[in-house]
């Protein structure tokens, strides 16, 4: 006979084995995985979608892992109550005086992640976040989308994009879809450069971390209902441009466990930016900077001093340097840089080379992707001030000349400035749309356009669409500006044309590799290597643009592209 102890324990075994399915059956939903072994606890939301938030997939990277590759998991998890927003990692917060800004700008930015604030942020961040059509289960397979967000490179998480609105529109379009959010560290603590972090083979953490939670996803998102093999990365902005060097790091190999990554691409303003190597005279001065503000300039060991530091020591250290959003604008203090290991070499180089994955990709920009960038500058009065400036901040190996004739290919503010298309109106300082048109140019919307003449060359064969958004033109002083396509396109916040055609088309793309094939009721967007055409978006319309507009400084930038190296 048992002990009267033993009898009650007994008969409850089966409900505490069982509690995944209870807990199934009382409305929430729960999912088992294997890499790491975890049993994730989610919560069903509006619009019949199912949420798991901050799912880890990485140590973390605190303490001695700090400024260090991401480490996998290696040990089980538990029960993972993935039931609140993902923890954003540590940002580079910096405080914007928009008192200068016109009245009908502050409005608009307001509601952009770029300008907005994040308050629940620490380390310990590396996780991914997982949203699906209510009732999914783990034999449904269903196509997967992984989202990589923008911001600078310094700020951002995954907790700032509920992808609930474009669940629910691939559900309406019977094209549903597994959505997957990434944290990746952003900063000084992604993208820390300098000699020391080069020889501590500790450079593009942040790129590093994607690739890590690309292959978590591999190793688990089917147990989700997802199909890892029907993998799509889509990103904007900074995480349009690290969608472009993960199809670039480790010279185009994108495998896992002998299988693929991903399958397709999509990036939502920026591509290739040419960049110096992380022991760099740019990339030093940045580190050289954070270690005098950390005050451990006297130490023997530089980056063992950065590791030891306190968090919040460590965090006004990094963000001692220029920030975005400031007179410096997209002279990035941190971003991406060769590495000779993880990224070979400058992206412009791996994609003129071939050396990137040959997968189909969608690319394209808003129209005035420069204007929010150009709000800090209204010192500069003259041409020659703003050669000044780009020799200063952004192109030291370019010469005087060369900045002089890049600039001469935007005679006319009137013809030439950003917001294109308005003529004399718009010009909020007297180099206001110059500057903006030479900051997207540069930074978007022309290099777009060598990022695919380099691709159409190098890899004829592999498909390809590019568009230019004009959904917000009219919009005052900024136009269809950088991160608008986060409302229009991503949130889908207006049920227009625009909203519409996107979501189909990129759908359809998730699903077939090609946006035409399911987009019923839609103009057919033709490949760009066909006859370079865009596809142009407005509220109201599509159309089919040549993509040949400011030729002279695309064929200028493409003549001097080595110059031009930030």
């Amino acid at each position: 006979m048992l002990p009267a102890l033993i009898v009650p324990i007994i008969l409850a075994l089966p409900a505490v084995f069982a509690a995944p399915d209870r807990v199934k059956r009382a409305g929430v939903p729960t999912v088992i995985i294997t890499h790491p072994q975890a049993t994730v606890v989610g919560k069903a939301g509006v619009l019949g979608v199912e949420s798991f938030n901050g799912i880890p997939f990485a140590k973390p990277p605190t303490g001695q892992l700090r400024l260090k590759p991401p480490q996998p998991i290696q040990t089980p998890l538990g029960i993972v109550q993935a039931t609140s927003p993902a923890k954003a990692c540590p940002q580079f917060f910096f405080s914007t005086d928009n008192s200068d800004f016109p009245l009908s700008v502050i409005g608009e930015l307001a509601n952009i992640p770029l300008f907005q604030t994040i308050s629940n942020a620490g380390e310990d961040c590396l996780t991914v976040s997982i949203q699906r059509p209510a009732g999914t289960e783990a034999s449904t397979k269903l196509p997967v989308l992984v989202w990589i967000y923008g911001g600078g490179f310094e700020l951002g998480s995954s907790a700032m994009y509920d992808g609930s609105s474009l669940i629910s529109a691939s559900m309406q379009l019977g094209m549903p879809i597994v959505f997957v959010a990434i944290n990746y560290r952003v900063g000084g603590f992604g993208f820390m450069p300098g000699s020391e972090i080069l020889k501590d083979n500790s450079a593009n953490l942040g790129l590093l971390d994607q690739r890590l939670a690309l292959q978590w996803v591999a190793d688990n998102i089917e147990s989700f209902g997802g199909d890892s093999s029907k993998v799509t990365i889509w990103g904007e902005s900074a995480g349009s441009i690290s969608v472009l060097d993960q199809m670039a790091l480790y010279d185009g190999d994108h495998t896992y466990n002998g299988k693929p990554l991903f399958r397709g691409a999509i990036m939502n303003s920026g591509s290739i930016v040419p960049a110096d190597r992380v022991d760099g005279v740019k990339g030093q001065a940045v580190y050289d900077t954070v270690v005098r503000s950390a005050g451990c300039s006297s130490a023997s060991d530089t980056l063992a001093c950065l590791r030891k530091l306190d968090y919040t020591t460590f965090l006004n250290a990094a963000n001692s340097v220029p920030g975005i959003l400031s007179y410096n604008s997209v002279a990035l203090s941190y971003l991406p840089r060769p590495d000779g290991s993880a990224l070979t070499d400058s992206p412009d180089v791996l994609i003129a080379n071939g050396k990137y994955a040959s997968v189909p990709f969608i690319i394209g920009d808003q129209e005035d992707e420069g204007t929010i960038f150009a709000l800090f500058q209204a010192n500069i009065t003259t041409t020659e001030q703003i050669v000044d400036y780009l020799k200063e901040l952004f192109f030291k190996d370019a010469s005087r000349a060369q900045l002089q004739a890049l600039v001469a290919t935007y005679p006319d503010v009137t013809t030439d400035g950003s917001p294109f298309r308005t003529g004399i109106f718009n010009n909020w300082y007297p180099q206001y749309k110059r500057i903006a048109a030479i900051l997207g140019d540069l930074t978007f919307t022309i290099t777009r356009r060598a990022f695919l003449t380099f691709a159409h060359a190098a890899k004829p064969n592999v498909p390809f669409w590019s568009y230019l958004s004009s959904y917000d033109y009219g919009t005052p002083i900024v136009g269809t500006f950088h991160g608008s396509d986060i409302l229009q396109v991503f949130d889908g916040i207006l049920p227009n044309y625009a909203s519409r055609s996107f979501h189909s088309y990129y759908l359809s793309f998730v699903y077939d590799l090609d946006p035409n094939s399911r987009s019923a009721g839609f103009m057919t967007w033709p490949q760009w290597a066909d006859k370079q055409m865009l596809m142009q978006f407005f509220r109201d319309r599509g159309a089919l643009l040549p993509d040949n507009f400011r030729q002279d400084t695309f064929e200028f930038i493409w003549n001097n592209v080595a110059s031009f190296h930030i």
